[in-house]
């Protein structure tokens, strides 16, 4: 059974008229009596009783008319918010992002947000590395650098560079290294995130050639805001991401080293495919971006540049 054959036959009890049930459907009247027949037919029970003008409902059409009025009221409820859902956002939200990019950004936008969509409910799940949003049940996440080729939607929302940093007096005591080979002889805080070989720091290419360093240090964590703390705590260098790291350049508390040796790593959202149209994923996305951007109001060509003076 399915739902063309329902509200076929709700229409033709309607009208109780094989002529205007056709004419309404565009078919000849003898097409919807071949139908009704295979309808009754394939349940085994007459559901009209047929005189030269009208039909009429049995006991058993009675009891089928009825069901599936109920069954196609119940489909168009649900389509109806469905539609709701796509335009206005309401229900559960459910976010996997990183610990501290987290607390910092998407936990104060969370705040505001419901605050103006009252009917969205949140729940953010905190991990170092990206969970499977679909085996999981997510509908978004949130994602540094370049995300794997996938069915996913994704969009970039800020502009992000990982860069080479270390506090003045870090560099004052043992050396400011000069390339990046010099960082073997550093300590250097080693952050233990996601899947990559956590040892090498890999950089943009730069005139043909994919510079890397491998690094070694006493520190290492899979917490950024803890490796934060011991970089500015002066205890190495560390490869951080700026949105992160601007505001300690531009008070002076790190300066860049190595400046021309960046990791792009921009800040994406990804979401499946059935959720691009929801009014929840949609505008909770742009809100996120605005946000993400409010707080960032140094531009990235003003952050180089800050960065490259420090």
């Amino acid at each position: 059974m399915n739902e063309g054959d329902l509200a076929f036959f709700v229409l033709l009890a309607r009208r109780e008229s094989f002529s205007e049930t056709a004419r309404e459907l565009g078919l000849s009247a003898s097409a919807v009596s071949r139908r009704l027949a295979r309808l009754e037919g394939r349940l085994g029970v007459r559901l009209m009783n047929r005189t030269t003008r009208r039909v009429s409902l049995t006991g058993e059409g009675e009891a089928y008319f009825d069901k599936a009025a109920r069954i196609l009221g119940q489909i168009e409820d649900l389509e109806n918010s469905l539609t709701s859902a796509r335009d206005k956002p309401s229900g559960l939200l459910r976010i996997n992002s990183t610990f501290g990019f987290s607390r910092a950004y998407i936990a104060p936008a969370i705040s505001a947000f419901t605050k103006i969509y009252p009917d969205v409910e949140f729940q953010l799940v905190l991990s170092d590395a990206p969970l499977n949003i679909v085996e999981q049940g997510f509908d978004l996440n949130i994602r540094f650098g370049t995300p794997q080729a996938s069915q996913m939607v994704m969009r970039m929302l800020h502009r992000n560079r990982r860069f080479l940093c270390a506090t003045p007096s870090y560099l004052e005591k043992h050396g400011e290294p000069q390339s990046l080979r010099d960082l073997r002889q550093h300590n250097c805080i080693v952050l233990r995130q996601e899947h990559d070989i956590y040892d090498v720091w890999r950089f943009d290419a730069r005139g043909g050639e994919n510079p890397s360093a491998k690094v070694n240090g006493m520190l290492s964590t899979n917490d950024g805001e803890t490796a934060r703390d011991w970089l500015l705590g002066g205890h190495g260098i560390m490869l951080r991401s700026e949105w992160d790291i601007a505001r300690h350049v531009r008070e002076n508390r790190l300066k860049i080293i190595l400046p021309h040796y960046i990791q792009t790593a921009n800040i994406t959202a990804v979401y499946p495919q059935r959720h691009h149209l929801t009014a929840k994923v949609r505008l909770f996305v742009d809100f996120l971006g605005e946000e993400i951007r409010a707080v960032n109001k140094v531009t990235p060509l003003q952050i180089d540049r800050a960065m490259l003076q420090a």
